[in-house]
């Protein structure tokens, strides 16, 4: 016993005090092709490019080699000139120089090199015009950590109050509590330097400012951009804009309603990426949830938790929320066939949502509809043919469909 508890705490000492130890669930070595890595910043995408076995490594964080590359991009092809075929080639943060793109299509197609290039979203490198490689190389993911890469570390009070972002969660870990709240309220501020002021995403900086606590505080909730616009004084339309930009910069994502006629009405909801970055935003990092906050937040980290095992094991699903007027249900799988499976979070005893429970069970009889539960041991079944799973069961549902 004392042995094996001693097995343990080395395990845990080695997560805590080695960020390359998290093993990802996106494994590049898989890629035989060139790829982007995109992901929010914080994700860990220069670690987990650093561990791949590389002939050249371009970081144009590097604000000289960017320099050097803006003012002379033919330098990059020469040098790649010189690597043999098959050689792997990784450039941190293409969307610093996005000209290089036509020159790394050159280096696949004419050099027979494999590409690495990554960023925290490919907004700019659209927007520009920039060379996507059109095919020539896959589009990848990286999200904060998931249960599974955090293992036995995993707690779900921690993830909901300080998030999975991995330098957080070592911190976190070390009891560095202080450290990963300030690490967390610097975030925003990071993110609005080096994402929407240094790429010139926005005409107007402090109208963006003003909007971002706003709509951290209608996370997980259906967007009312009318009232968001009267909260922060920016004209609807451009919060419309603002929200895109938050998607597109991988900091959020829509979930729009499946029935098409409620689409129509442009009601979607919006769930930040992690639970301690949209917590930051509202002012809260590190604060104990309480009340209806922990509904907000559990369904928050199981929406992201869902979509990013969709990303890492390549699942062509579409994910919805189910809603008929007055019914809603949190979250619709389906592929090219249509629905698959339906999950509803409660994070209180009582199921509060049986009628919208009972309305979609006869619409879809033979949809599995599960409840994700943060409170309940023990799997139950109801008496519309729902079930009730607590939530680390009900991800393990959607792992094995």
């Amino acid at each position: 016993m004392i042995e094996s508890l001693g097995i343990r705490y080395i395990v845990l000492f080695m997560a805590i005090n080695n960020p390359t130890y998290f093993k990802r669930e996106l494994d590049l070595k898989d890629y035989s092709q060139s790829a982007f890595l995109f992901g929010p910043r914080m994700t860990g995408k220069t670690v987990l490019l650093e561990k791949l076995k590389h002939e050249k490594y371009y970081d144009l964080l590097d604000p000289e080699l960017e320099i050097a590359l803006r003012a002379q991009p033919k330098q990059f092809l020469e040098e790649l000139a010189t690597l043999s075929a098959g050689s792997c080639v990784i450039v941190d943060e293409i969307q610093k120089v996005p000209i290089l793109l036509d020159y790394v299509q050159i280096g696949i197609e004419k050099l027979k090199l494999k590409f690495f290039l990554s960023g925290s979203s490919a907004r700019k490198l659209k927007r520009g015009g920039a060379n996507l490689l059109g095919g020539r190389a896959a589009d990848l993911r990286l999200h904060p950590l998931t249960t599974k890469e955090l293992g036995q570390a995993f707690n779900i009070e921690s993830a909901l109050t300080y998030g999975t972002l991995p330098k957080i969660q070592l911190l976190v870990q070390e009891r560095k509590i202080k450290d990963a709240i300030r690490l967390l309220r610097s975030y925003h501020t990071t993110y609005l330097k080096e994402e929407i002021q240094a790429e010139a995403i926005v005409r107007s900086l402090d109208a963006f400012q003003r909007f971002l606590p706003v709509a951290a505080q209608a996370n997980a909730q259906m967007i009312e951009y009318a009232n968001i616009s009267r909260e922060c004084s920016v004209p609807m339309e451009t919060v419309k804009d603002y929200f895109q930009i938050l998607e597109d910069t991988l900091v959020g994502n829509f979930l729009w309603p499946w029935n098409r006629s409620e689409r129509r009405k442009a009601r979607p909801k919006f769930y930040f990426f992690d639970c301690g970055v949209v917590r930051a935003l509202q002012n809260l990092a590190g604060v104990p949830l309480v009340g209806t906050e922990r509904g907000f937040f559990f369904e928050t980290w199981f929406v992201n938790e869902i979509i990013r095992i969709k990303d890492y094991e390549e699942r062509q699903h579409k994910i919805s929320l189910w809603r008929e007027g007055e019914w809603e249900i949190d979250i619709l799988v389906e592929d090219g066939r249509g629905p698959l499976i339906a999950f509803e979070c409660k994070t209180s005893k009582q199921v509060k949502n049986g009628p919208s429970l009972n309305r979609f069970r006869k619409q879809f009889p033979q949809v599995p509809l599960i409840v994700s539960s943060l409170t309940d041991a023990n799997k139950r079944k109801l008496e519309n043919g729902a079930f009730i799973y607590p939530w680390h069961e009900a991800i393990k549902a959607y792992r094995n469909l």
